[in-house]
């Protein structure tokens, strides 16, 4: 199957005053029709950057370089901003993670929505109106074509996130990126959105890729599963690898800290990863996990820790790697010794 996107060893660098900041690391993956790809990591970990890149929407004083970066078969590293911006909501789509930032206050719900569908597809303002309906109606907002008629500060959180959903879904994107869509909401409403957002995705056969950094999230959603840290993505598979043979001692880590239903006692305490993040400023080399790794060794320290498949064997159906120097079995047995 070919990807609808694939990006291989995308670094993202931002000059600061204390030199550069290596924001992203040598980050390569694939989204494919029909699947959901879930980033997760914690904040900082360059997972909004990666999302904000795919997109062409980086600050100005960002450096983005690819040895790959595809669209549907075409190379984006040499689009013109022309190009990106015919692009950007008709074919790839960005829910950002607080709506009512994202939706301009001094415009109806109506125009934004209609807008897409005029600039992409020349639709009239009839046909783009109608559609809008449609989409509100299919994101489950009652009162549809009343609510065109409403401004953002007219509407909850809620409804303010269906309706940068409808505006995403105008011109049928093949992807959509969600950039941690939930975060702003309480835990009902997040759920909503999620079920909504897979629902969507299979009913219109859309890539999707969820960034956040909620794991309960990614093993609701998720059919892929890459985990980053530092930059860097330390663990990728299918989410049932991720989570029943969770190998990086980092990904071991965020595990931890999430209570099992039946498992973990009530009042028990949970797990925490000690330390903090690394700076990402000037010369990186090794493992950046390693001060807060308790298997940590001088290996540990030498550059060139590559993400290897956790078989030990490349092959064309592996599809779980990690990055460590330890071995997968010594991983696996890290855990078991700790559980």
């Amino acid at each position: 199957m070919t990807a609808l996107f694939e990006v291989k060893n995308l670094t993202i660098d931002i000059p600061v005053p204390s030199g550069m900041l290596h924001a992203v690391r040598g980050i390569s993956f694939e989204a494919m029709r029909g699947e959901t790809l879930c980033i997760v990591g914690e904040s900082g970990c360059g997972k909004s950057l990666t999302s904000l890149a795919m997109m062409d929407l980086l600050p100005t004083t960002a450096i983005r370089n690819a040895e790959k970066m595809t669209f549907q078969g075409q190379d984006m590293r040499s689009f013109s901003e022309h190009q990106m911006s015919d692009i950007r909501g008709s074919q790839m789509g960005m829910i950002f993670q607080e709506p009512m930032t994202s939706l301009n206050p001094s415009y109806s719900i109506g125009d934004q929505l209609t807008e897409m569908l005029i600039r992409h597809k020349n639709a009239s303002r009839a046909e783009a109106r109608e559609r809008a309906i449609y989409l509100l109606e299919k994101v489950g907002i009652t009162a549809a074509a009343s609510r065109l008629n409403q401004y953002p500060h007219q509407l909850s959180g809620g409804l303010r996130q269906r309706v940068m959903i409808a505006m995403m879904l105008m011109c049928d994107p093949a992807l959509i990126i969600a950039d941690e869509p939930t975060t702003a909401l309480d835990v009902t409403i997040q759920a909503q959105i999620l079920l909504l957002l897979a629902e969507l995705q299979k009913e219109f056969d859309m890539g999707l890729i969820l960034i956040t950094h909620d794991l309960g999230v990614v093993a609701r959603v998720a059919d892929r599963v890459a985990v980053m840290y530092a930059g860097e993505i330390v663990e990728a598979g299918t989410a049932e690898e991720i989570f029943n043979r969770p190998t990086h001692p980092y990904t071991q880590g965020l595990l931890d800290c999430i209570p099992i239903p039946g498992k973990t006692a009530r009042g028990a305490k949970l797990g925490a990863i000690p330390g903090i993040v690394p700076s990402l400023v000037g010369v990186i080399e090794g493992c950046s996990f390693r001060e807060r790794c308790k298997y940590a060794s001088d290996a540990c320290a030498k550059p060139g820790i590559e993400l290897v498949p956790v078989s030990g064997i490349v092959e064309e159906h592996v599809t779980h790697d990690y990055r460590c120097v330890l071995s997968a079995d010594q991983c696996v047995e890290n855990l078991a010794g700790n559980a």
